[in-house]
């Protein structure tokens, strides 16, 4: 005896089209092994490149078009000159960073969200101020608007780590809301 409603059986059964999504994954898994193999376990110093890009001078450390065996984080070294500053952007990933040299700070601009028909942002017009210097760790929530500032005489350089995680997951918000000064 059938526990099922005799509908939900006829719609589970009733024709449909067919295809390989599965065989085709399986495809392409056995694709991406095979050349997974080849991508570099060591990224060199030289094969590191650099970029002056809106956010400011940064050097690629692991990105996803440096094919590394590393599939989740991006990390880049960021260049702040003495009294400089990065761009101002958002990303709806977290960031992490590492001040590896020099002092400064970072404004932080909350975000609120909501959900009703659609996803609403709305970001706080007072920002928050985060002083750092060598040897800190500073955490910069999803989607809130942030900006480096470097106070100290010889610049700053810090490393910065985004995971690219929710770009497949439908989640690749990103945007630069002001370029770094000379960008």
């Amino acid at each position: 005896m059938s526990l099922l409603d005799p509908r939900e059986r006829a719609a589970a059964h009733a024709p449909t089209r067919n295809v390989d999504f599965y065989a085709q994954a399986l495809k392409a898994s056995a694709e991406f092994r095979g050349e997974y193999d080849g991508r570099m376990n060591v990224v060199k110093a030289h094969e590191m490149p650099f970029e002056r890009s809106p956010n400011g001078l940064i050097k690629h450390i692991i990105n996803e078009r440096m094919n590394t065996k590393e599939c989740c984080l991006d990390i880049y070294m960021q260049f702040l000159p003495a009294g400089g500053a990065s761009g101002k952007h958002r990303h709806l990933s977290e960031e992490v960073f590492y001040v590896v040299e020099g002092e400064g700070y970072d404004l932080h601009w909350d975000v609120r969200f909501d959900c009703h028909d659609k996803m609403e942002f709305e970001w706080e017009s007072e920002p928050k101020k985060f002083e750092w210097r060598t040897g800190d760790f500073v955490y910069i929530p999803p989607y809130c608007a942030h900006k480096h500032f470097s106070t100290g005489p010889g610049g700053a350089r810090i490393i910065v780590c985004t995971s690219r995680i929710v770009k497949p997951m439908g989640f690749d918000w990103f945007e630069q809301i002001e370029n770094a000064e000379g960008f």
